[in-house]
């Protein structure tokens, strides 16, 4: 492996709740559940159950393997993936085992393959890395971009029998256009520039942003209130709007972020994804706070309990979760703020995420009706 950018010395750490030691430790978690093939399962099996591996969930462990300085187990993470891409660009929903057990190829996670690929950029400065990904990634986002409808959502998955399904996810559209983001600024680093790909990055952040009817009611999700920040298509002040119009609905004070609104568990992953997106959004302060509560659900190897049922008083579900391990360590980096990729979700290629224009006003409707309000207000 050949690193000729800036490559961070040591696993964040972030004063008084972690150390880099903890956070090395909590990747040293991931590794001891992934699988021999490179594979990286939500969890190794518990009481004889094996967990499932999904390709986002698999290249968000293998970024923060990236980030405390495990480099061989994310190149391996990396070029499982690689080397069970689908012809057509897309990866099965779910494998167990080896096995695959839900055949689908999701929309996000064909995306995400190019935020982890720049984010191995950003941290090694491997130019060898991102050239030999570059077609499986250029094959992901084409894939993804079959599914965007005319309005500018991405329909959330194509089905096994090769129907297209008939909805959008919010979440999943926000994750995307991060990773579209991504996808173009790899591009025109390696020197293949996709006009296209930005242009439906354009649509989607404003049809995140401006078009809640584009998507499925999934709002007892705690992901659909805070993602559209995360992922950057909300900013500034809708941001903030948007943040303090959940806070009372998914936040425990003293346990962390609800996963659910209606039922009484908060989950670690839940809660650092919520940290990134308060810090992205400006407000460190409680961004800090509520990763310090979240540390109820560290265990003493490192590793993180997946949730904690308040009203039974007991770990649910009873699993210490890769996906967990790893949203710990991005919102530590995150916080601390040092390494190369530390601003992965507040900007890209010296872009700042944010709220995107239309790139075809006529196709989501603004065009008509900027005509009959010329002086509305966006998002």
């Amino acid at each position: 492996m050949r690193s000729d950018g800036p490559v961070h010395a040591r696993p964040p750490a972030v004063p008084g709740v972690v150390t880099s030691d903890d956070v090395l430790a909590t990747a040293r978690s991931i590794v001891a559940q992934q699988e021999d093939s490179g594979a990286i399962p939500w969890f190794a099996p518990v009481e004889g159950v094996p967990g499932h591996v999904d390709a986002w969930n698999h290249v968000e462990a293998a970024m923060a393997l990236t980030i405390a300085g495990l480099n061989a187990p994310a190149r391996r993470a990396y070029e499982w993936l690689r080397s069970v891409q689908r012809p057509d660009g897309s990866w099965p929903a779910k494998w167990i085992l080896g096995e695959v057990t839900e055949p689908g190829g999701e929309s996000n996670h064909a995306a995400y393959i190019a935020v982890g690929v720049w984010h191995e950029l950003l941290m090694t400065g491997d130019e060898a890395f991102a050239r030999a990904m570059w077609p499986a990634v250029r094959r992901a986002v084409d894939y993804v971009l079959t599914l965007q409808t005319r309005r500018g959502e991405i329909l959330w998955i194509r089905h096994e029998t090769g129907k297209d399904a008939d909805h959008a996810l919010l979440t999943g559209c926000s994750s995307i256009y991060q990773a579209l983001r991504c996808a173009v600024a790899l591009a025109e680093h390696l020197g293949e520039p996709q006009p296209d790909w930005e242009l439906a990055a354009d649509q989607l952040g404003h049809v995140v942003a401006a078009h809640p009817e584009a998507f499925a009611d999934k709002s007892r999700w705690s992901m659909d209130w805070y993602y559209p920040v995360l992922a950057g298509p909300v900013r500034g002040e809708a941001a903030a709007r948007r943040l303090a119009g959940g806070w009372d609905t998914f936040v425990v004070e003293g346990l962390g972020c609800r996963c659910v609104s209606d039922q009484p568990w908060v989950t670690a992953a839940e809660s650092c994804e919520l940290v990134m997106a308060l810090d992205a959004a400006g407000d460190r302060d409680r961004a800090l706070e509520l990763f310090r509560t979240i540390q109820h659900l560290r265990h003493d190897d490192g590793s993180y309990w997946t949730g904690w049922q308040f009203e039974n008083q007991r770990h649910f579900p009873g699993d210490r979760s890769t996906y967990t391990a790893a949203a710990v360590i991005l919102a530590a980096d995150a916080l601390e703020g040092a390494s190369p990729g530390a601003n992965l979700f507040k900007e890209i290629a010296g872009r700042p995420l944010g709220p995107s224009e239309a790139a075809d006003p006529d196709a989501c409707g603004c065009a008509l009706v900027s005509i009959a309000n010329p002086v509305r207000t966006r998002l």
